[in-house]
């Protein structure tokens, strides 16, 4: 997956983020759904969208790019080594402060050795866009 259609995919939870939250639960849904996307692309084996998922304050240089997403597949064979794999990803439940642009996302991963494990994933909104800090 290119950078522009994970940018694309951020504009659309962005905008609906911007339009379609009423309150902090629904701004919360809209962090939870984009950091559930972005651990989908991480469990497709999709690791530069997943690493473009990533809220960087500058831009990064193509090596340091190149490292991270190599860091995402260590990732993944430590996860298979250890529990069989992650198998699955679901969204426990999300907090958001609005007035600072986050959101806590608690994700449950289920693994193939049929332990789970619940994680806190930060995001962050910059730009109307929703990143994994």
């Amino acid at each position: 997956m290119s950078r522009w259609n994970v940018v694309a995919l951020c504009v659309v939870f962005g905008v609906l983020g911007m339009v379609g939250c009423s309150s902090k639960d629904d701004y919360a849904e809209v962090a939870a759904q984009a950091a559930k996307q972005y651990y989908g692309y991480l469990l497709e084996g999709k690791y530069e969208a997943w690493v473009d998922g990533h809220y960087q304050a500058e831009p990064i240089s193509d090596s340091y790019r190149d490292q991270l997403i190599v860091n995402a597949k260590m990732f993944m064979r430590q996860q298979q080594r250890e529990h069989r794999g992650i198998h699955d990803v679901r969204v426990a439940n999300a907090k958001a402060d609005t007035a600072r642009h986050t959101a806590d996302v608690f994700m449950v991963f289920v693994y193939g050795d049929s332990t789970n494990e619940e994680t806190l994933v930060p995001m962050v909104e910059h730009g109307g866009l929703w990143y994994l800090k």
